[in-house]
């Protein structure tokens, strides 16, 4: 029997669809929020043990380093938001087709670059 099946697969070759990168990200964005709500975690922890574990928050968030922290946080969560929602409708039946796909990942992509552009200027 002739045995057809490739030897060795190359995933980075192959040309995965916007609809495909943008499930994939909605994944590891969900992975990605999970440990940065430990971060966040802590800091509310902190915060609440006294008045200068608050102080020590506040000097915490001044840094640019933790407001970077706490963008890519939201930016993770923000991007499951939307991402989550499209699926929604996609379990609606709205927007199964390849184009509809296709159309949902744009919207998605536009609305996760203007929700980041917001948060970031709010954290700013």
């Amino acid at each position: 029997m002739k045995d057809n099946r490739p030897v060795n697969l190359d995933l980075m070759s192959f040309k995965y669809p916007l609809a495909a990168i943008t499930s994939l990200l909605h994944r590891i964005s969900g992975a990605f929020i999970f440990v940065g709500i430990a971060v966040l975690l802590y800091f509310l922890e902190l915060s609440l043990q006294s008045q200068a574990g608050f102080a020590r928050v506040g000097e915490l968030l001044d840094s640019v380093w933790i407001k970077l922290v706490v963008w890519a946080v939201m930016a993770g969560l923000l991007y499951h938001l939307i991402a989550g929602i499209k699926h929604l409708f996609m379990d609606l039946g709205i927007g199964e087709s390849l184009e509809g796909a296709l159309r949902g990942a744009q919207v998605t992509l536009a609305l996760w670059t203007l929700a980041i552009i917001i948060a970031g200027l709010w954290i700013w």
